[in-house]
């Protein structure tokens, strides 16, 4: 006789393959649930870690902003230190010149001339001053022009005025102050 099998055997090999099918899929749902989150915590952690070194390099920006700004402040503290110097010097320098200058208008400031006024702007000197005669405004305008210290005067205006009961002329005149070679100097000395 034949043997016939009478089990149910499709059912059996198809609940076996269900129960295969529901267990890889369930692996595969843990398994990629498990990829996901192990992802999701790597992206997490290097997230975080380029926000701490965000927050380092932001801080230190920061300090070197404040270092940069101090440099900025002391350069410019400096240069007006190096203005002063400057300014310190010219004026050290130019002392003895003042004397000079001084001491050489009264050398060639000639009998019955006086100043009135003596205002110095740069190198220009402006004299506004009393002459008895035309003669003597002369005489010092030649004092004036043979002077190592002087040039180019420049008489601007002669007023006659009368002071004391005596007339007089009141003049402008205007120089330029120079300052002579020092090696002339020392051979006069």
């Amino acid at each position: 006789m034949a043997r016939i099998n009478l089990l149910p055997w499709r059912e059996q090999l198809r609940e076996e393959r269900k129960k295969r099918f529901i267990t890889v899929l369930m692996m595969s749902i843990v398994l990629g649930a498990a990829v996901v989150f192990l992802g999701d915590l790597a992206v997490s952690s290097s997230v975080n870690a380029q926000a701490s070194r965000n927050l380092y390099l932001q801080s230190h920006i920061k300090k070197l902003n404040k270092s940069i700004a101090e440099i900025k402040d002391l350069r410019k503290k400096r240069e007006q230190l190096l203005e002063r110097m400057t300014v310190i010097q010219g004026l050290q320098g130019n002392r003895p010149v003042s004397v000079r200058v001084f001491d050489q208008l009264v050398r060639v400031v000639p009998k019955g001339v006086y100043f009135k006024k003596v205002s110095m702007e740069d190198s220009t000197l402006k004299l506004v001053g009393i002459a008895e005669s035309n003669n003597q405004i002369s005489a010092l305008m030649r004092n004036f022009n043979s002077s190592e210290w002087f040039t180019d005067p420049n008489l601007t205006a002669v007023r006659k005025v009368t002071a004391n009961g005596e007339r007089q002329n009141e003049f402008d005149l205007t120089i330029q102050q120079t300052t002579p070679d020092t090696e002339d100097e020392e051979d006069r000395s």
